[in-house]
């Protein structure tokens, strides 16, 4: 059960913290990858590494935000496997810019070219990257989308107001597409999303722990405290969850949203 072998999956921020896990468990287990990211070194040298380990991939350079640059992702990625048979939209992120901090930034402070990053990397991103690939799926006629929603999105962070509302857009739009895709196009093409609780990320090491020893900031301390499991997550914690959404064994699964949060979203706070 749970075999993904042989699948072609695209990931789009596949050099990242969350989504490199991702490649490495998928092409160990007998899929082909292809790590898509802004930056063609980071995307190669995981690849490479994914072919030392003996499994098969390649790093492409793609810009999210640029259609045409998603397009010759695409052509490659056809060109080298023959097709493509799931996308994971992995590129996002935060950025300090566009996050309110006390005694420096408040909410009527926030740069609005800021805030249209976070937002635009986070959900046009994916949308753009959901009609380059989702096109091929649906030329197919099978394939699986899977998008990277937040515990942001259903419950609001403190001074991630455009990273929510990103977040927040992402969960929306994969049922919406899963709907679309299921009624006008094929209902062998499924869109499903996982929602990470609290991961330790570049993008958001900066509000959890202090750069000058590590140590948990009060906001680090607060998220520990609402997470019944009472630890962060690993990206180790996603994989069983993402193997199961893109294999067939969740073919009559499509337009969820699975948290995965250590109990967080369970928890009111007493």
């Amino acid at each position: 059960m749970f075999d993904v072998t042989g699948k072609v999956v695209a990931v789009t921020g596949g050099a990242g913290v969350l989504c490199s896990a991702m490649c490495r468990c998928l092409a160990g287990l007998g899929a082909r990858v292809a790590v898509l990211d802004l930056s063609a070194q980071a995307a190669e040298g995981l690849a490479a590494e994914i072919r030392a380990a003996g499994g098969e991939a390649i790093g492409i350079a793609v810009d999210v935000l640029d259609k045409a640059s998603l397009e010759a992702a695409a052509e490659q990625v056809v060109a080298t496997y023959g097709r493509v048979d799931a996308l994971i939209n992995g590129a996002g992120g935060n950025k300090p810019a566009g996050t309110v901090q006390p005694g420096e930034r408040t909410f009527f402070d926030l740069p609005a070219d800021a805030m249209q990053w976070v937002f635009n990397l986070n959900f046009v991103g994916t949308v753009l990257a959901s009609q380059v690939f989702g096109a091929r799926l649906v030329a197919q006629g099978r394939g699986s989308i899977l998008n990277i929603s937040s515990m942001s999105a259903d419950r609001p962070m403190t001074r991630v107001v455009a990273y929510s509302g990103a977040k927040a857009a992402v969960s929306n739009f994969t049922k919406w597409l899963a709907v679309y895709l299921a009624q006008e196009c094929c209902p062998n093409i499924r869109v499903n999303a996982i929602a990470p609780g609290f991961f330790l990320t570049e993008q958001n090491r900066f509000l959890m722990t202090r750069p000058e020893d590590g140590a948990l900031t009060e906001r680090g301390q607060q998220v520990l405290a609402h997470t019944p499991m009472n630890r962060f997550g690993t990206p180790d914690d996603l994989l069983g969850a993402v193997v199961w959404l893109l294999s067939d064994e969740a073919s009559f699964v499509t337009g969820i949203v699975l948290a995965i949060d250590g109990g967080f979203s369970a928890y009111s706070g007493v």
